[in-house]
């Protein structure tokens, strides 16, 4: 059976589709195989969060999310697409991060990032009752331009209540009223230059006058130290001698007290003693 050419081109642009189809399918399916699924839940703010954004483990891109989806008004479910050769196990939290200026376009964009806290290696299992394992999650830390920005603009209107509470009109009046005192005194201070500046010229010439006498005092004091101290020391020795004489008169009248009566004049010999 003899086919046109038209007929021939049919077929063989039928067999490339097919062909194309069953490739693109093997490929689809190896990719698939390539990656595994996993979902976390969070409580956290998830604005700039899209699908395709890019799961880093450790800073490596490892997958991407597939879908982001409100669960209810406090509460947000990510599904992950993650290569299986990447290290996710029961050790692993999940953060939503933010990098450059801004959450949305060209400034800066948000991801997940995985990163092993713990050790326990054990790999993830599906909970009855979920679709995919679930990663634990760790506080957002999605800090960008607007929020930040926001923080500040919540922070001025801080200060800005606290000085209106504290700058009352009695607060402010009283502040006025030092204010002017100190205007007055500096005023003063500022006539009374002159008499300032002879009390310190005074009082400089007086410091130069006391120094003489400081020597003098000086002087004396070293004389009085030359004469008196070795009068005050022969004194000493001759009361510290009389004493000692005391000291052994106590002892001898102690010894004999008919020394008091006799004195201390040796005794007349006895009777046996008589030569």
């Amino acid at each position: 059976m003899k086919f046109d050419i038209n007929t021939k081109a049919r077929l063989a642009f039928a067999a490339f589709l097919l062909v194309s189809t069953v490739a693109g399918a093997g490929w689809y399916f190896f990719s698939v195989s390539q990656y595994a699924t996993y979902q976390i839940y969070t409580k956290d703010s998830v604005s700039g969060l899209i699908a395709d954004a890019p799961v880093e483990f450790h800073g490596v891109d490892v997958g991407k999310v597939k879908s982001v989806r409100l669960v209810n008004p406090h509460s947000v479910d990510i599904v992950l697409s993650i290569d299986r050769t990447a290290p996710v196990t029961s050790a692993s939290v999940a953060t939503i991060t933010s990098r450059g200026l801004a959450t949305r376009g060209f400034t800066g964009y948000v991801y997940i990032s995985l990163e092993d806290v713990g050790s326990d290696s054990r790999p993830l299992t599906t909970r009855p009752g979920e679709p995919y394992p679930i990663i634990a999650t760790a506080p957002s830390k999605a800090v960008t331009l607007d929020t930040a920005m926001n923080q500040v603009n919540e922070n001025f209107q801080v200060i800005t209540r606290l000085l209106e509470s504290i700058l009352d009109e009695t607060t402010v009046a009283s502040l006025k009223q030092s204010a002017d005192n100190l205007q007055q005194v500096t005023k003063v201070l500022a006539k009374n230059t002159g008499k300032l500046n002879a009390i310190v010229a005074n009082a400089e010439r007086a410091s130069h006058r006391f120094e003489p006498l400081l020597e003098s005092s000086h002087d004396t004091v070293t004389a009085l130290q030359t004469q008196i101290l070795p009068e005050t020391h022969k004194a000493l020795s001759n009361l510290d001698n009389l004493s000692k004489s005391f000291n052994d008169v106590a002892i001898r009248i102690n010894r004999d007290p008919s020394i008091v009566i006799r004195g201390a004049a040796p005794p007349p010999p006895g009777p046996g003693e008589r030569k």
